[in-house]
């Protein structure tokens, strides 16, 4: 079976993207970070690291530290596609980045985005 695309492309590649759309929106760059930072534990000196060396989407996830227990919390469609009906479980992984990308460009609060009480 080959890989979907998405896996091979640098993380690199699709940031400027995500900050782009967040900061049409009147949000920043930090936020964008907080939230990556959120989902998979990295520093920020570690996720600047991976950016840097242009780290792929597969091995990006792969070595996250700690893959946020509360992103299950995570629902809706992204992409056309319903986040909780996706089987590929990196697939999913990518689309909890999208969809949060989304939220925070969307104007949605970050302690709601980061799925705090």
């Amino acid at each position: 079976m080959n890989k979907h695309r998405i896996y091979t492309m640098s993380v690199a590649g699709v940031y400027p993207h995500y900050v782009k759309k967040a900061e049409r929106k009147g949000r920043t760059k930090e936020e964008v970070d907080e939230i990556i930072r959120w989902l998979t534990g990295y520093s920020q000196e570690e996720l600047e690291a991976h950016l840097e060396s242009q780290t792929n989407f597969e091995t990006f996830f792969a070595e996250a530290p700690l893959l946020n227990p509360s992103r299950a919390q995570i629902k809706g469609v992204i992409c056309g596609v319903r986040i909780e009906e996706i089987e590929d479980p990196l697939m999913r992984e990518v689309r909890y980045m999208d969809k949060l990308i989304d939220e925070l460009a969307k104007g949605k609060a970050m302690e709601k985005i980061l799925r705090q009480p």
